[in-house]
């Protein structure tokens, strides 16, 4: 091989070998084009897994859920979740539309979270002050992690799900630094709650 030929080996070897040092460099400097970019919502039951939510509940007890919010944009973001409380005849929000419901929040958690990183929160509610009367239930008094709110929501017997059903949201909101405001994220989940008879006083 000719002195030329050795030359053009060289000088190959020695940009591959440049290349190769440099990739990792490299992937870090320049976001290549990734998946889907979204936000998380979820809640976990009390054994903080996917199983055993509160479904049936009486007045006086105590129950649980987490509430998780992931990060996946990209980049850091502002949040703010709003925990509100309706029964069957109440606005739900709707994801397709992307609306969220009318009810007036009874709480809200405003929180930052780095890309691809976690929130949670633990959520404790409590009937105290509620009663079933034939077909019709009421709950005036809710519990959200100590603080009592004055809900005084009703509820129609169903009877093709025989419960008196009530539902916590948990609404996602997202900064939008366009227009300087939070926006409904199109991302919900709802905790349905059937009020039990038992151990729940019947008003005459």
């Amino acid at each position: 091989m000719k002195l030329e030929g050795y030359k053009l080996v060289f000088v190959a070897v020695g940009l591959i070998g440049v290349l190769l040092i440099a990739t990792p460099a490299l992937a870090g400097a320049i976001r290549l084009p990734g998946g889907e970019q979204f936000s998380e919502l979820y809640l976990l039951g009390p054994d903080h897994m996917a199983a055993n939510y509160p479904f049936n509940i009486a007045v006086g007890q105590n129950y649980s859920v987490y509430v998780d919010v992931g990060n996946q944009l990209g980049s850091s973001a502002y949040y703010v979740l709003y925990v509100k409380f309706g029964n069957q005849t109440d606005q739900m929000p709707n994801a397709t539309l992307g609306t969220p419901s009318s009810l007036q929040p009874l709480i809200e958690y405003r929180f930052s979270i780095q890309d691809s990183v976690n929130w949670e929160s633990l959520l404790n509610f409590s009937v105290s002050n509620a009663s079933i009367s034939g077909n019709n239930s009421q709950i005036n008094t809710l519990q959200l992690n100590g603080v009592a709110f004055n809900v005084d929501k009703p509820a129609m017997w169903d009877s093709n799900s025989t419960t008196f059903t009530y539902q916590i949201v948990f609404e996602l909101w997202l900064y939008n630094a366009t227009s300087n405001s939070v926006q409904f994220n199109s991302r919900f989940v709802d905790l349905h709650l059937n009020l039990t008879e038992a151990a729940i006083p019947s008003s005459s």
